[in-house]
Formats: C-alpha cells, structure tokens, sequence
C-alpha cells in the first residue's frame, strides 16, 4: 500500500468504533409523562381507568361504566335534550353570578375602605355566608315564584358573599403606607381607590369571582333539582324515576365539564385582560 493510499484509509473513520444506535424509550416516555401531566390528561385517564376496573363488579342500573355512561349520553344529546338543558343551567349561572359580582366587589370595596361601614356590615355578611343557598330556596320560591327569578337570586346570594369577602380581605391588606404617600403627593380620595386600592385588590377579586362560579353552580343543581322543569339539575334528578343511572352520571359529567371550560376560560381571561395586575393563568403561571 503506498503512502497515499495509507492516508485515504487512515481519513476512513473506523466502524467498530461507532457507538451504536440506540432507540431511547425512557426518553420519549419521560417527554410523553410530562405532557400528559401539564395538559392535565393523566388524571383524566387515572379517573377513567379506575371507573372501567369498578364497574364491571356491579350491574349497569347501579352503576354503569364508562361505555354505558356514553351510549346513554348520546341518546339525550342526539334528541337536543342535553344541549337544551346545558344552556339554560349555563345561562341561569352567568346571569346570577354576574348580578353578584356587580354587587359583592364595589360592596366589598366600601367594606374595606369605610371602617364605619364595615362595623355595620361585617355581623351581617358574616351571619349569612355560613347559610347555604338552598336553604332560602323555599323562601325564594314564595317570593320570586318558580320561574327564573327566583332561581337567579338564588344563584347572586350563592355567589354575593364570596366576592364580598375577598375583595374586602384585599382592600384591607393593602400597605397603608401607599395610601398615605399617595395622600402626601396631593392625590384625592377618588385617585387613591382608582390607582392604589383597586389595581391592589384585583387578584382578591378575581379569586372571589373564581369562588362565586364554583358556588354558583353548586346552587343551579339545587335549583334546578327543587323547582325546574329544564336545565342540568333537573335532568340528574329525573332520571331516577326511569332508573336511569347512565344519564345521571351524564349530568354529573356535564356539571362537572361546564363548570371546568367556565374556569380554563376564566383563567385566560384573567391572563390575558389582567396581566397587568399578574393574574395567574390555567397553569399557575403569572402573565407576562
């Protein structure tokens, strides 16, 4: 071999001194794991796996699996009934819980900021928040009627004092020191609630309105149990008179599925038109 043919093979990297390929599925399993917990569908596929491992041990009129749940599921939503009753539930929520933002955060607000009117108050908020809603559910009826009045008002006390107190926790945690360099640089008591109580306490807020959607749809199943002839609640209480465990389990399901995209819309609402404030998204994250 000559001198040059030598050098040619010495450039030619050697093979068995390649390192093997090798096909990492720890890798692509760790990366698939973390995927499926940060989307959250992990726990979805826990629950539903425990679900299919215990209902084989009891008859489906007792309780039904996953399988039965769904086919029976479609019967209802392929006749309008469970598209029908999600709206109404849906717009009986928004319009109670809307009623009790717009009252329990300004509310809220002159409860923290008005020591007068927080000595007025405060017995009163504090006696009636620990009544649920269910319980003035009689009484709203002979008030308000069976119609949609009384269900609403329902919903705004179920959500009312939740915004109350968060907001009023906030505007009382409030450094007072911001307040009083706030009143040293001339500013009025209207531009102290605008720029210094307000921007403070809307995390306090946004936390009770969380709250008050959770129990606002808490109220709407008791409602719409009690005195409705439409709506989720309604379809959950029913269905026992056909011994219909599979819708039962449906509305439950469409309970939970409402109120869970009500709160991921929430949330991303909270991040994206309340960065400014650093509302925490979906993910517990802050915007930025």
């Amino acid at each position: 071999m000559s001198e040059g043919e030598a050098a040619d093979a010495r450039d030619i990297p050697d093979a068995s001194a390649r390192k093997p390929w090798r096909f990492a599925p720890e890798k692509r399993l760790r990366k698939a794991g973390r995927l499926l917990l940060e989307t959250g569908l992990a726990t979805w596929l826990i629950l539903l796996a425990a679900w299919s491992l215990i209902a084989p041990h009891y008859p489906p009129s007792f309780f039904p699996g996953p399988l039965q749940t769904l086919l029976g599921g479609k019967e209802i939503l392929l006749d309008g009934t469970l598209a029908k009753f999600s709206l109404i539930s849906l717009e009986r929520v928004f319009s109670g819980w809307l009623l009790g933002i717009s009252i329990g955060a300004p509310l809220g607000v002159l409860i923290g900021r008005v020591r007068l009117l927080r000595q007025l108050i405060e017995p009163f908020v504090d006696f009636f928040r620990f009544i649920p809603a269910i319980a003035f559910l009689t009484l709203f009826i002979m008030w308000f009627g069976v119609g949609e009045k009384s269900k609403i008002i329902l919903i705004l006390y179920a959500t009312c004092f939740v915004v109350i107190i968060n907001t009023a926790s906030g505007v009382l945690g409030i450094d007072p020191n911001r307040v009083q360099a706030a009143r040293t640089l001339g500013a009025s008591e209207w531009q102290i609630l605008r720029h210094v109580v307000i921007p403070e306490c809307v995390p306090y807020v946004f936390t009770g309105v969380r709250l008050g959607l959770g129990s606002a749809f808490t109220a709407i199943v008791a409602a719409e149990m009690l005195a409705a002839k439409e709506g989720v609640g309604y379809l959950v209480f029913t269905s026992r008179l056909y011994f219909r465990t599979d819708w039962i389990l449906v509305g439950i399901v469409t309970l939970g599925l409402l109120g869970y995209f009500s709160d991921r819309l929430l949330r991303l609402f909270g991040k994206t038109a309340l960065r400014r404030y650093r509302i925490a998204d979906a993910r517990g994250e802050f915007g930025k």
